[in-house]
Formats: C-alpha cells, sequence, structure tokens
C-alpha cells in the first residue's frame, strides 16, 4: 500500500489501533506491518489465515469494512493484494 506522506503516521496509528482486533478473528494466525526500507511511504500487511475461507469472513465484516474504509482515503495509490500458498516452510 502506498500512503499520502502526510498520512503516514495516521495510518500506523490504525493499523495499531487494529492489529489485535484483527489477531482475534476466527482463524487468523498471523498479522504484522512492513515498512519499505527505500520507501518509507511504501508499507505491505503480512498475515497468515488457516484457510481463504477464514480470511474472506475477515473481509466480509464490519470490522473490516470500517478499517479499510478508513485506510484507503490515505492511499496515494491504488493498494494491491495476493493470497499466497505456502511451499515450503
Amino acid at each position: 500500500m502506498s500512503f499520502k506522506t502526510d498520512k503516514i503516521e495516521d495510518f500506523k496509528q490504525l493499523f495499531r489501533s487494529s492489529q489485535a482486533t484483527i489477531k482475534k478473528f476466527e482463524g487468523c494466525k498471523h498479522v504484522e506491518l512492513l515498512q519499505d526500507v527505500n520507501d518509507p511511504s511504501l508499507f505491505f500487511t503480512f498475515s497468515l489465515w488457516d484457510s481463504e475461507l477464514h480470511l474472506d469472513a475477515y473481509r466480509k465484516s464490519q470490522f473490516f469494512e470500517q478499517v479499510w474504509g478508513n485506510t484507503k482515503i490515505l492511499f496515494r495509490e491504488k493498494a494491491q493484494a495476493w493470497s499466497l500458498n505456502e511451499i515450503e516452510g
């Protein structure tokens, strides 16, 4: 996610205030925020879920709708997202 420079701290605070609630969703094993080394306006959230069904349930929740609405107004560019399978670990 790429944020407007003057909105970076707003996003960090929003993530901090949401992280514990996200972790409480059924099927969420892990969630963290990562920031690009060279571009401080570029962030990634990394989360691990028991299944795509659990992730989809989270995405359909009222909580996600509220947090996403507050997040996307801070974007500099449209966000991208990927769902991945672990090959080796």
